[in-house]
């Protein structure tokens, strides 16, 4: 063969692989957003007032998975934005909890403490945070990976787990909101200074202005007897300050003893949230890759869960911050219609754990319920452990309904740890309102209908959860008879059942009542972007959601 021809052979094969290359369709970004605390009910709960342009586009224009279930426990922020961008469960990432205990030091750790960078916008040890706890890949990740690290990757909310974990190792920047400053930072995982349009936008105190304007309900309050209870009732929690936990809140008067840390717990938190979402599309020219790859936008809304945890899931208040997260919704799907163009980005909804109602006014209105307050039932266990052993503080902690032991103490005092966990298992399966009590390094003898089994084993990880598990009976929960708002974290149906809607590039339009697991998100996206799942994925493609 002439050198002429191999050049032409070459040049061909060359073309023939830039082709194959082009014939790999992908959208321009990909948005996911989390609502913290959403329960699956509330696209339907207050759909009548919801306006044709929020939840009711993405159910319209969309694909919603009526079904889509938790498949671990517990049931916590940073687990759920962890498993939703991994497709996998604690016992895999390791993200066992907002926090957890290093069972080999003792040591308490915070699932995005990272001592070994710096706060970027802040001296405060806020800024002290990285994904490096997470142990597994995420579905951002594997895009990088996928795109030569081509692909744009930002995480944006007020929690920093929000922000840090969906966002990846890779990201190119999270953010997260100080309460201290009101101000948006980041760490130096990521960078060195802020970028010129953060500082920018800090320096608008959009916080002071929506707290300066007070809480009012959107529209007049007696519009919402129809789907709330009274406004004024024992199971809404107050601020310092209020006299009644009603409407108006004076935001603009609490602010001054509660600071910034006011504005997670009112619907501008959210919208805060958006509005820097939407400047980082802009700014970082999101979807407008200049290498023609796709970009990711990793959203999560933090507020709903502040709110729902002072105030309750049968609150006016709660209706009031989804009335307004709708045309928030609304909002933000047009600016990505007008930026990046409507047809070519992919957007998800879902959320990180549901909730449940309080369980004193489950109560009140005859149904079965109650509350264990473990800090009083952790002093008695020691108490009697110290009476049978003479050790002080054998366990540490009953952190995420988890016993976990203070092994250095057991070990010091050379006590036979099956003795010592089979008197703390008698004890607890003792105690009202306890279903399962479960010693973890015996996971065979679990008898327990098989669904709550798996979640059990799922979310346990080996190093970072408690060696006794515990399963409270359906609405009792870790607090007191006096405990107001609502709470989250066990394995039932009101903590597990979660929204899931996707719209837009690659998406057919419709719904499906089969049953799905925040587990097959990642690996859904990764389909749609022809990517490989995450390394620690064990879920799987929702196919019907694609085309």
């Amino acid at each position: 063969m002439t050198s002429i021809k191999r050049v032409s052979l070459s040049l061909l094969l060359i073309c023939i692989y830039s082709v194959l290359l082009a014939q790999v369709e992908r959208p321009k970004l990909v948005v996911g957003l989390m609502v913290d605390q959403m329960r699956w009910d509330y696209l339907y709960r207050f759909a009548d007032r919801y306006g044709e342009d929020g939840f009711n586009r993405l159910l319209r224009e969309g694909f919603s998975c009526e079904n889509a279930i938790i498949d671990y426990v517990p049931t916590f922020t940073a687990i759920g934005h962890s498993s939703v961008y991994t497709g996998s469960v604690p016992s895999i990432h390791g993200i066992a909890g907002n926090d957890w205990i290093e069972q080999q030091t003792g040591v308490s750790m915070y699932c995005t403490q990272d001592d070994a960078v710096e706060g970027v916008g802040t001296s405060e040890r806020e800024g002290k945070q990285s994904p490096r706890n997470l142990l597994a890949s995420t579905v951002t990740d594997q895009l990088k990976l996928a795109t030569n690290f081509k692909s744009k990757v930002i995480g944006v909310a007020i929690k920093d787990r929000g922000g840090i974990l969906p966002a990846g190792h890779f990201a190119d920047a999270a953010y997260w909101f100080e309460a201290n400053s009101g101000n948006w930072i980041s760490s130096t995982y990521y960078m060195e200074n802020l970028p010129k349009w953060v500082t920018d936008f800090n320096e608008r105190k959009l916080a002071d202005k929506y707290l300066k304007q007070d809480w009012n309900t959107l529209y007049p309050i007696e519009t919402y007897h129809a789907n709330s209870i009274e406004d004024d009732n024992v199971y809404e929690g107050k601020w310092a300050g209020e006299e009644a936990p009603v409407f108006p809140r004076k935001t603009s008067e609490l602010m001054k003893d509660a600071g910034y840390e006011l504005i997670k717990s009112t619907p501008y938190g959210n919208t805060l949230t958006l509005d820097f979402a939407e400047q980082a599309i802009v700014e970082e020219n999101l979807g407008q890759n200049p290498d023609e790859v796709t970009d990711f936008l990793c959203v999560s809304l933090s507020a709903t869960d502040y709110v729902g945890h002072r105030y309750s899931l049968s609150s006016v208040e709660i209706e009031d911050v989804y009335l307004r997260l709708d045309q928030d919704i609304a909002k933000f799907l047009n600016y990505l219609d007008e930026t990046v163009g409507e047809g070519n980005y992919t957007f998800f909804l879902t959320a990180d754990h549901a909730a449940s109602y309080n369980s004193r006014y489950f109560m009140d209105m005859r149904g079965n319920g109650g509350y264990f307050f473990s800090r009083q039932l952790l002093r008695s266990m020691n108490e009697d452990l110290q009476q049978e052993f003479g050790v002080e503080g054998v366990i540490m902690s009953l952190l995420n309904y988890q016993v976990h032991l203070n092994y250095a103490k057991i070990k010091e005092h050379k006590l036979d740890e099956s003795i010592v966990k089979a008197r703390i298992i008698d004890r607890l399966k003792q105690e009202d309102g306890v279903a399962y009590v479960i010693d973890m390094e015996k996971g065979s003898d679990m008898l327990m209908p098989n669904v709550i089994k798996e979640k059990v084993i799922n979310g346990y990880h080996r190093k970072r959860s408690g060696v006794i598990q515990i399963l409270t009976e359906p609405q009792w929960y870790d607090g007191t008879p006096r405990s107001t708002g609502t709470t989250h974290g066990t394995w039932t149906p009101y903590d597990s059942h979660i929204p899931l809607v996707f719209m837009g590039w690659g998406i057919q339009h419709g719904h499906s009542n089969r049953s799905v697991h925040i587990t097959d998100i990642a690996p859904t996206i990764s389909a749609l972007l022809h990517v490989m799942e995450p390394n620690g994925s064990i879920g799987k493609p929702i196919v019907e959601v694609l085309h």
